[in-house]
């Protein structure tokens, strides 16, 4: 099975969704995210535009390979995996990652019972999805290629010819120059690299 080096994501936060169940209303919001910061300033932003609301749930996930997945579901004072958990199964639903999720509730009166929450907190965060603008991105590797000046010629050209990624070079006597490299291409790009005398290339 081949190793996947692309994810799902979003680039900017959505426009508010607003949909109502029972005279509760549920205002809806996608967020790009990577990390808690990300996650408190969004939901600080939401409480200042929302004073009145009684509950802010969120579900969010970071990383974008299985081993440095990190998620979190929020009830924030709803019944027990009755918000968060539904929001975030929305997040798996649509395959994203690096995305914060939030859905405002405003109370109508009617209680709406944990399957009618379930229902409308998955709702919420099922609109707020598909009215986002969902992009896939690669898994790059990121590297420092070490070398003296006089060896730039050998370098360049192979960055020329593997069409390589410069995210940012130290042009001096001692030259450093940092690629960007999807994630299948890299263990190529590092032996090619490794192969080059006086040339050395380290992940970082």
């Amino acid at each position: 099975m081949e190793e996947k080096d692309t994810y799902k994501t979003i680039i900017k936060p959505t426009e508010e969704v607003l949909f109502k169940e029972k005279n509760s209303k549920f205002y809806s919001y996608a967020f790009p995210a990577t990390n808690e910061d990300t996650v408190k300033k969004a939901l600080e932003q939401l409480k200042e535009q929302h004073p009145k609301a009684g509950h802010f749930c969120y579900a969010y996930q970071f990383g974008t390979e299985e081993k440095n997945i990190t998620y979190r579901a929020n009830d924030d004072g709803e019944p027990s995996n009755s918000a968060g958990q539904p929001i975030y199964g929305q997040i798996q639903s649509f395959d994203v990652t690096n995305i914060l999720i939030v859905v405002v509730r405003f109370f109508g009166g009617v209680k709406l019972g944990v399957g009618g929450l379930i229902s409308a907190y998955r709702t919420g965060a099922q609109l707020a999805l598909e009215n986002a603008k969902i992009v896939t991105k690669t898994i790059n590797i990121e590297y420092c290629i070490a070398f003296e000046y006089k060896n730039m010629n050998k370098v360049m050209r192979i960055i020329k010819e593997k069409n390589l990624t410069v995210t940012n070079q130290v042009l001096e006597i001692d030259c450093k120059i940092y690629i960007s490299v999807r994630k299948k291409e890299a263990q190529n790009i590092l032996e090619i690299f490794n192969s080059i005398f006086e040339v050395k290339i380290k992940e970082i």
